[in-house]
């Protein structure tokens, strides 16, 4: 599993002209799927989303998670972080979780972020999605497990 997470001051996703979630302060978490993934991934991947710090304290260090500064977690998925990239000048899609596999991991992903003390939106599983953001750093990082 990977999650690009951005920290954002607001971020929201689009489908067919309607907004499907949206969040002021917090992480935009695009997660794409390998076929690997099981609901350990989905665990282990929740606790370091929830504990990850990349806000700023008091004194400007990154120190502190998304709910000790009351965020909220913006949740889409991406198959295409899933992509084969090593060669060749197009993506392979064959290291990507089948479609079934991935929507569930990513329900029981934010179902196990919404167990956490934040507030989770997400996107719309398959859909063809606009994300807008407001990348604040801008603070970019790429966990995987």
């Amino acid at each position: 599993m990977k999650c690009l997470l951005q920290r954002v001051t607001q971020a929201s996703v689009t489908v067919a002209g309607e907004v499907v979630g949206e969040i002021d302060r917090g992480l935009l978490v695009l997660v794409g799927v390998e076929p690997v993934d099981a609901e350990q991934t989905v665990t282990r991947m929740a606790e370091r989303l929830l504990r990850y710090r990349i806000f700023s304290d008091t004194e400007g260090k990154m120190n502190l998670n998304v709910a000790q500064v009351q965020g909220s977690i913006l949740l889409v998925s991406q198959f295409t972080l899933a992509a084969d990239t090593a060669s060749g000048n197009r993506p392979s899609f064959s290291t990507a979780a089948p479609p079934a596999q991935a929507s569930q991991l990513c329900d029981q992903l934010a179902d196990a972020l919404r167990k956490g003390d934040v507030g989770v939106e997400t996107g719309r599983f398959g859909a063809d999605m606009q994300v807008a953001l407001v990348n604040d750093g801008p603070v970019t990082f790429l966990l995987e497990l």
